[in-house]
């Protein structure tokens, strides 16, 4: 009976391992989100997602409004051009880019700008076709060159800790 009880517990912890390793082989295997800092405006943005699907190698990023001043403008755009009730619009939070990128590298184009409010509710959602997509050349000051070394599989090297005396 001992033997058996041991059988079945040995079992249950090998069991229980590879479940482990499985759902940790699955957890390192979506993006991390990296943290790209702030642009001129003042706004907060993070890479969200990024590889490669049937449009090529693409990116998502994120803009949260930590400057009141550019929310402000976004609200008000949002209320012009897409008739979005004031309230509604001011529960902006942040704004979802997708990019697809050229096959050389060199050009990106917008898939989609989803406007959303804190809790994750899309107030204003606008997605464009390979038809309706424009490529724009890249510069170094763009989020989406930022992001692009990232979809292509290119990760940045990690910066070394400094080290204190």
């Amino acid at each position: 009976m001992k033997k058996q009880s041991r059988l079945v517990t040995l079992f249950v912890l090998a069991l229980l391992a590879l479940v482990l390793s499985i759902s940790a082989a699955f957890a390192s295997a979506a993006p991390q989100p990296v943290n790209f800092g702030q642009d001129a405006n003042k706004m907060q943005w993070y890479l969200v997602n990024y590889g490669k699907n049937d449009d090529g190698h693409f990116a998502c990023t994120r803009k949260y409004y930590t400057n009141p001043e550019e929310k402000k403008k976004t609200i008000d755009l949002i209320v012009e051009k897409f008739a979005i009730d004031q309230e509604t619009a001011s529960g902006l939070y942040f704004t979802e880019y997708g990019y697809v990128y050229s096959a050389d590298g060199k050009d990106f184009a917008v898939t989609y700008v989803n406007h959303y409010d804190m809790v994750g509710n899309v107030i204003k959602s606008t997605e464009y076709d390979a038809a309706g997509r424009e490529f724009i050349k890249m510069s170094k000051e763009m989020i989406p060159f930022k992001a692009h070394p990232y979809a292509i599989g290119k990760l940045p090297a990690k910066k070394a800790a400094s080290r204190k005396k």
